[in-house]
Parts: C-alpha cells; sequence; structure tokens
C-alpha cells in the first residue's frame, strides 16, 4: 500500500500578553499549535496532518537552523489556517485601529512557508486568514474591519455564535469551484471573519461570492501554481448535513493534487 499523503499545517500563533488572556503556566510561553478541527478536516480524507513550526527573533532555534524548504520537500501539501489578523504592514497600510495590528511575525513567516511549497511544487490551501494572507502576498489588499469600512454589508462575524454564524454565497460559473460542485449555484457556509479582499491580487480569480454584498468568498490562481483559499472554514461544517455546504469535494481535490505533485517528485531519495 502506498503511504499516506503528509499535509503540513502553518502553526498557529500565541504569544503571551495577548490581550483578553491573563493566566499563568504555559500561557506564559509562546505557543504554536494545530486546531484540532482543520486537522481532522484533512485526516478524514486519508491523510496525516503535521504542524510546522515557525521561528521568531525571540526563539532560542534562530532562522538559520530551519529551512522551510525541508518541509517543502517532504511533505505532499500545505494548508494555511485561520486566525490572526494579517498585519496591515504586509499590504503597505497602517492599523487603523489598535486591535487590528494583526500578526506580523506569522504574516513572513507563511509568506516564506507558501513560496517554499509552490516553488517546490506543491498544491497550497488557504483558510479564512490563509485566503487573506496568500492574497496580500501576491499583491492585493484587504478591508481592515468590514462593519467599519463597509457598514452596509451584511454581517460577517458574529462571536457569540462563532462558527454558527452563517450566510449563503454564490458559486460562480466557469470556476474550478463550479466545476467540482456541478449544477450548484448557492450554498450556505459559516462566517467567522471581520477582514475580506478588498483589491485582488493580480494572477486569482475568483470563485465565490457572497450575494448580500459582493464579499469574495473563494479564490484561486489562475497559473502554473495550485494555489486555492475559503473565507470559511471547511473544518467547521458538520459532515452530511444538508443545511450547509459539503466541503468534501473541495477537499479531495486538493489531495488530488498532493497526490499529483508527489508523484512528479518521484520515490523520496
Amino acid at each position: 500500500m502506498a503511504s499516506p499523503l503528509l499535509i503540513g499545517f502553518s502553526a498557529r500563533i500565541y504569544t503571551p500578553g495577548t490581550p483578553g488572556i491573563h493566566l499563568d503556566g504555559v500561557w506564559t510561553r509562546t505557543l504554536h499549535f494545530l486546531e484540532q478541527s482543520v486537522a481532522h478536516w484533512v485526516l478524514r480524507g486519508g491523510a496525516v496532518a503535521l504542524m510546522i513550526p515557525a521561528v521568531s527573533a525571540g526563539s532560542v532555534v534562530k532562522r538559520g537552523d530551519l529551512n522551510l524548504r525541508d518541509y517543502a520537500r517532504a511533505l505532499d501539501g500545505l494548508v494555511l489556517q485561520g486566525g490572526n489578523d494579517v498585519a496591515p504592514e504586509t499590504y503597505g497600510q497602517t492599523p487603523q485601529h489598535p486591535d487590528w495590528h494583526g500578526d506580523r511575525v506569522r504574516d513572513l513567516y507563511e509568506i516564506e512557508l507558501v513560496n517554499a511549497f509552490v516553488e517546490a511544487g506543491k498544491p497550497v490551501f488557504g483558510i479564512c486568514r490563509g485566503l487573506q494572507l496568500l492574497n496580500v502576498m501576491h499583491g492585493g489588499t484587504l478591508v481592515q474591519d468590514i462593519p467599519s469600512q463597509r457598514p452596509n454589508a451584511r454581517a460577517h462575524r458574529d462571536s457569540s455564535n462563532y462558527e454558527r454564524h452563517f450566510h449563503d454565497i454564490e458559486i460562480l460559473p466557469d470556476t474550478r469551484l463550479a466545476a467540482l460542485y456541478d449544477g450548484l449555484a448557492r450554498a450556505r457556509v459559516n462566517s467567522i471573519h471581520h477582514q475580506a479582499i478588498e483589491q485582488l491580487a493580480p494572477g486569482f480569480v475568483v470563485e465565490a461570492r457572497c450575494p448580500d454584498d459582493g464579499t469574495i468568498e473563494a479564490v484561486r490562481h489562475d497559473g502554473a501554481a495550485w494555489i486555492a483559499a475559503v473565507q470559511w472554514h471547511p473544518e467547521f461544517h458538520v459532515p452530511g448535513d444538508p443545511s450547509t455546504f459539503d466541503d468534501s469535494p473541495l477537499l479531495a481535490d486538493f489531495l488530488s493534487a498532493a497526490h499529483a505533485a508527489r508523484r512528479r517528485a518521484g520515490p523520496a531519495s
């Protein structure tokens, strides 16, 4: 039997002193973590989930000790988890509010990680923040805060309901997403974000929008690199629930690209 696919995940990063968290013990340390639901989403496809650590200026392990290209060569694909905001500095802006300063350390780490996987010919899939990061690193910009900058937009986040906050998406025709869901024009997804794509990056196409206000909900790179992303969290949709989007074809498409990348790479040395 062939060995299972090895899918890497960018680390979510917790830094001591994060506003709203005042705890002792492990919370006094910098934490890199993989959220359980997103790991289980990939595990449902028969793949193995592995988190890729980051390195910051204060780390014991220094930048030169961690070559992200080694991970890109060893693994079959990359998933960018959700998490903190992308730092406005990453797309040439300044925070319009202190709460929106984002995570510049994670931005730089994930940009290098994406570049390593693309260079290795491996597929990259972004979730929520991942969609925003992919757009920014390729030359796009973000709305820093939908409620304040687009007051006529629908609510895209409800902290009291978190992953149980939903709205419809419209799947655009003649896209890869439309091909994966033949005949499905609209679907219902969770929505847990206050930022969104403002200017779409060159080389990307929109695959889904929110029909209520036009917010971009899914994108894909139209070049040789396999890069796709969604604004919702597929890991939070309950499998088999007819009331929400079935993300299984989306996962299968990503894993199929990972299999193809493994075949191109040939036997491991």
